[in-house]
C-alpha cells in the first residue's frame, strides 16, 4: 500500500525527516506558506492538505493562541482517514524536576507558559488515538550541522558557564529523523504513546563548549560563574537554565528497536566536525 508521508513545519527538523524518508522510498509532501511552484511542498493552508495522507509529522509549535494546525484544520482532521501521527513536543512538559530523572511513564508537570501550551497541543493530538496511532515526541535540545556547538565557538559567541550538577538533554537532529521514521514504519496500534529523543549522556553547556573548543583546536573560553552568566541572560535563556532534569530514552529506543547513532555530543560533535572538514570551512 502507498504511504503518503505528511509533513507540516518545514524547517530544520522537517527538512531532514523529509530526506531520510524519501531516501527509503516515501512519497513525501513538507508544508510551506509560500508554496507556489515548489516541488514537494503544499500550501498550508490549502483544505485539501490532507488528501491521500496515510501518515502526518507536526514539527510546529503552539503560539499564544493554541496548535496552528488545528486551528486551520480542525475540521479536516476530524474526517481524516490517517493510519499515523507524529507530533514533535518538547521534554520541558515535565517541568523543573531538580536533577531528578524522568522516564517516559513520568507524568507532566509543565512550570512554563510555553510547555503548558506543547503539552495542551499534545492533548489535541492525543484526541486522535481512538482512530490512529498517535506518538508524542518529546525531545531534548536539538543541534546538528550548522546548529551546535562548533558553530558558536566559531562565532565567539560559546561560552563555559559553571553551574554544578545542572546537565542538559540533547538530540542529534538525524537521531530525531531516524526515530520519527522508525515509529512512522512500524506504527503501533490504536492509541497514544509517549517516546524521548533524547541522547544517552545528559551533559553540561560548559563540557560541550569544551569538546567543541578541542575539536576546532582552538582555546576554550574562560569559566563564567553561573549567576554572572545568568544577569546577562535574555528571559527566554534564563528559562532554559531555570529547570533541571535529567531524561531517559531507554524505553524509547527499545520500542522502537534502534539505537542513537550518537549517543552523546561528543559522537555528534565529531561528525559534524569530520563533515564540515570534508565539505571545506563554513561559509
Amino acid at each position: 500500500m502507498q504511504q503518503k508521508l505528511l509533513i507540516i513545519g518545514k524547517g530544520y527538523t522537517g527538512e531532514a525527516i523529509r530526506a531520510l524518508a524519501q531516501r527509503a522510498g516515501w512519497e513525501v509532501l513538507v508544508t510551506s506558506r509560500n508554496a507556489a511552484g515548489k516541488p514537494g511542498v503544499v500550501a498550508f493552508e490549502d483544505p485539501a492538505i490532507l488528501a491521500g495522507t496515510t501518515h502526518l509529522v507536526i514539527t510546529a509549535p503552539p503560539g499564544p493562541t493554541g496548535d496552528p494546525v488545528w486551528a486551520t484544520h480542525a475540521a479536516a482532521l476530524a474526517a481524516a482517514s490517517l493510519r499515523w501521527v507524529g507530533y514533535l513536543s518538547t521534554t520541558g512538559v515535565y517541568g523543573d524536576r531538580q536533577g531528578a530523572w524522568v522516564t517516559e511513564d513520568t507524568p507532566p508537570a509543565p512550570g512554563q507558559e510555553r510547555s503548558r501550551r506543547r503539552l495542551a497541543a499534545e492533548e489535541q493530538w492525543a484526541a486522535l488515538a481512538p482512530r490512529m496511532a498517535v506518538d508524542v515526541f518529546r525531545t531534548g535540545g536539538i543541534y546538528g550541522p550548522g546548529r551546535s556547538a562548533l558553530d558558536d565557538v566559531r562565532a565567539g559567541s560559546a561560552r563555559c558557564v559553571v553551574k554544578p550538577g545542572h546537565s542538559f538533554s540533547r538530540i542529534h537532529r538525524d537521531d530525531i529523523a531516524r526515530a520519527v521514521l522508525a515509529a512512522a514504519t512500524r506504527p503501533p496500534p490504536r492509541g497514544t504513546r509517549i517516546l524521548h529523543l533524547v541522547d544517552d549522556t545528559p551533559s553540561t553547556q560548559a563540557d560541550v563548549t569544551l569538546e567543541a573548543c578541542r575539536l576546532l583546536g582552538l582555546a576554550p573560553p574562560p569559566p563564567t560563574p553561573f549567576a554572572v552568566a545568568y544577569a546577562g541572560m535574555s528571559e527566554m535563556g534564563r528559562s532554559f537554565w531555570d529547570e533541571s532534569r535529567l531524561v531517559s530514552s531507554r524505553c524509547t529506543q527499545q520500542a522502537l528497536g534502534i539505537a542513537w547513532a550518537f549517543p552523546s555530543y561528543r559522537e555528534g560533535l565529531a561528525a559534524i566536525f569530520a563533515e564540515e572538514s570534508a565539505e571545506g570551512p563554513p561559509q
